[in-house]
């Protein structure tokens, strides 16, 4: 019985290191809160948290691309077509984007979408394939400042198809 008592404590002591060890890459970032609380943040490497009482929630800070659905859309001259586009996107504050809007990816994509159907409706067809890369700077601009206090930054828009 003596003898077997040492070795379940180191188990145990190796069971709680390896679960204390997390790991994140060179393009992420770790948000750690401490008993439901903001305790920070952790870039690339390894480090150190307390089990059960830390929770961490890992974020990309890559440029994320999403492919806004064809949507049916009318201009200002009544005309109706079908409009779909591409968002690129990166996490510029983690814990913003953790913390400030519960699902960023999400309520990005459809920051983007309502915008641009904003946009297009305030044009006739003629200015929208005339004048693409102003509206792209536009939208961008728009859901730029609509996503900043989330800590995203919108990269570019392109409206791929008209």
């Amino acid at each position: 019985m003596l003898t077997i008592l040492p070795l379940l404590i180191l188990l145990v002591l190796i069971a709680l290191l390896s679960a204390s060890l997390k790991m994140n890459y060179e393009y992420q970032k770790s948000v750690i809160f401490r008993v439901g609380r903001l305790s920070c943040l952790r870039g690339p490497g390894i480090y150190l948290i307390i089990p059960i009482i830390d929770q961490v929630k890992q974020v990309d800070r890559r440029t994320i691309t999403v492919d806004i659905e064809s949507q049916d859309m009318v201009t200002k001259d009544s005309v109706t077509f079908g409009v779909n586009a591409v968002l690129y996107y990166r996490i510029r504050e983690p814990e913003k984007a953790i913390i400030r809007v519960k699902d960023y990816n999400f309520a990005t994509s459809q920051i983007a979408l309502t915008t641009l159907r904003n946009i297009i409706g305030q044009n006739k067809l003629d200015e929208l394939l005339q004048e693409r890369d102003k509206i792209n700077a536009k939208i961008c601009e728009i859901v730029d400042k609509i996503t900043n206090p989330w800590g995203i930054e919108i990269e570019r828009i392109e409206i791929k198809n008209l």
